[in-house]
């Protein structure tokens, strides 16, 4: 798979871009693995490299540094837990697609659950300089390409799409801070 490829066809003509990967095969953790590992890595990476820099600049400030064996404990659970959630958001658009009318297939779920959020992970590269961190906000254009792959890839008639949409984005919210809350006491346990 050209990942690359994959991620421009998402960012600037989704619709197209699932077109494609509809009719792709291949078994649930082959789409996992192959784009959702190494993109979930970017936001990651990055936000490791920028916590050193901004380390870096407090203590030039005469203030707190956090460790490079902090940085690299709160990166590994944070990405580890963020493909838990990629997991979890595939289980359940499987789980309610039938109940919007699409189809409760695995292989189409994970397909959903691993491109759709193309747009956040490649706005995680904001974070390697602190100071741009709220262009992040860019990554809600994940949002919309759910949005046009959904009755692409699990068939939810377009009248549904809406309902559909919004019950899946609030429960990616609602895992997004879990998993946030839980790398936190993951982390304050650690030290």
């Amino acid at each position: 798979m050209d990942i690359a490829g994959r991620a421009k066809g998402l960012i600037l003509n989704p619709r197209t871009e699932w077109m494609r990967i509809a009719p792709e095969g291949g078994l649930p953790m082959d789409h996992f693995r192959g784009y959702a590992v190494p993109m979930a890595a970017i936001p990651v990476i990055c936000n490791f490299i920028g916590s050193l820099l901004l380390g870096g600049m407090l203590a030039a400030a005469g203030v707190g540094r956090p460790g490079i064996v902090g940085a690299l404990l709160v990166a590994v659970v944070s990405y580890v837990l963020s493909l838990v959630g990629v997991i979890i958001i595939a289980k359940l658009v499987e789980t309610l697609a039938p109940s919007f009318g699409g189809t409760a297939d695995p292989l189409s779920a994970m397909k959903l659950a691993v491109y759709s959020p193309t747009a956040s992970w490649l706005a995680g590269i904001f974070a390697l300089i602190p100071f741009l961190g709220f262009l992040a906000i860019l990554g809600l254009y994940s949002i919309y390409i759910y949005w046009v792959g959904v009755p692409i890839v699990t068939r939810v008639p377009e009248d549904r799409r809406l309902g559909f949409t919004a019950v899946l984005v609030i429960c990616a919210i609602v895992i997004n801070i879990i998993i946030g809350a839980l790398a936190g006491i993951v982390v304050g346990l650690a030290f």
